[in-house]
């Protein structure tokens, strides 16, 4: 096996539910099985609840006092993976996961000194949550977002559960994960992971 593949790395998730803790959340607790499935691929973390941070509106990495978000940024950035959960809202991400891409949208005015974006070499994952169909357009949004400020996707990005039309089920009120959801997550990590791993071996070249 290449040596590269036990290179420890570092992931954070940012869950976009609107409900600040400690209330239940489903975007958290498929967060959480995500991290966990990471961790089987030497992958450590944390998990930050955006709603319980002051995130402040604004497309600048920093927009003042008060401003939970450059603690947050300079988590990512110390970070090879970055996974987004989000909520379905509407047919559409969470409010908060769309100001989480308009903070990152910073990053475009931002690079090191070859001139590439600081987010380049990192990879990104998403996860989605809902009880209505609408998760494959949920993570194309979140997927040209985050391609767009600079991360790079492995096949099989994103992990998801919808229920039944019409109905009231949330995927934290399952007594057991289902199978196929459980079965992507796995696939979401691996290859999320094997991603990062290569990416911290070769960077991207300077344009």
């Amino acid at each position: 096996m290449n040596p590269s593949n036990h290179t420890p790395l570092r992931a954070v998730a940012l869950v976009c539910t609107l409900s600040p803790s400690p209330a239940p959340s489903s975007s958290q607790l498929l967060a959480e099985q995500t991290m966990a499935a990471l961790s089987e691929h030497g992958v450590t973390g944390k998990i930050i609840r955006i709603a319980d941070r002051d995130v402040k509106p604004g497309v600048q990495t920093d927009m003042g006092e008060g401003d939970a978000w450059p603690e947050i940024r300079a988590t990512i950035l110390g970070c090879d993976i970055l996974i987004l959960s989000t909520p379905i809202w509407l047919g559409h991400p969470s409010s908060t996961a769309q100001r989480v891409l308009e903070r990152l949208d910073a990053e475009l005015g931002e690079s090191d000194d070859e001139g590439r974006m600081l987010t380049y070499g990192k990879a990104a994952a998403v996860c989605v949550v809902g009880n209505e169909d609408g998760a494959h357009k949920v993570s194309a949004d979140l997927f040209q977002g985050l391609n767009d400020v600079g991360f790079s996707l492995a096949p099989n990005a994103v992990t998801y559960w919808v229920g039944e039309a019409m109905q009231g089920t949330d995927y934290q009120d399952l007594e057991k994960t289902p199978e196929k959801t459980a079965a992507t997550t796995k696939t979401l990590a691996a290859n999320t992971a094997h991603l990062a791993r290569r990416l911290k071996a070769a960077p991207y070249p300077a344009s």
